[in-house]
């Protein structure tokens, strides 16, 4: 009985370890920046409206437990711009934001995380402008509630 229960307590631990690093973002640090970094029109950035959805770019989007971050892109204001769309079964605190990247990935800027505050609710990050640039790349990214150790995904770059 003793084997057992330390079996069963070796196979959560490993579960755990696993789950942790399925949602922790690999690679190199962001430079994070405060939603006021990415809103009314700083560092090239523009507001959307939280409901707004587009084309979704040829990357997956991501699931934790029911809520959706999807990488959307579209014209807003004449120029294509993408952004990070929060969806599905929302509660207050979920977040999402979207990484922009000009190097490929090896640095990226953190715009965000914007947070939901009431369950059902949709968000959306700031949009930034698409470039034909191979390193000029984004990623949406979801967070789900304020738990720790922190449930996070992200999309793949695009």
């Amino acid at each position: 009985m003793l084997h057992r229960i330390r079996r069963r307590g070796l196979v959560l631990a490993l579960a755990t370890g696993l789950l942790t690093a399925q949602v922790m973002v690999a690679g190199a640090s962001p430079a994070a920046a405060t939603p006021q970094e990415c809103e009314r029109g700083a560092n090239g950035f523009v507001d959307i409206p939280d409901t707004l959805r587009g084309t979704q770019a040829p990357v997956g989007p991501v699931s934790i437990f029911g809520r959706t971050a999807t990488l959307y892109y579209g014209r807003i204001g004449g120029v294509t711009r993408g952004w990070a769309h929060l969806g599905g079964d929302t509660l207050w605190g979920d977040s999402v934001w979207m990484d922009w990247t000009r190097d490929g990935g090896r640095t990226w800027i953190q715009c965000g995380p914007f947070e939901v505050s009431s369950g059902g609710q949709t968000k959306t990050s700031a949009a930034q402008r698409t470039s034909s640039d191979a390193n000029w790349r984004f990623r949406a990214c979801l967070r789900w509630g304020r738990h720790e150790p922190a449930a996070i995904k992200c999309t793949d770059w695009w």
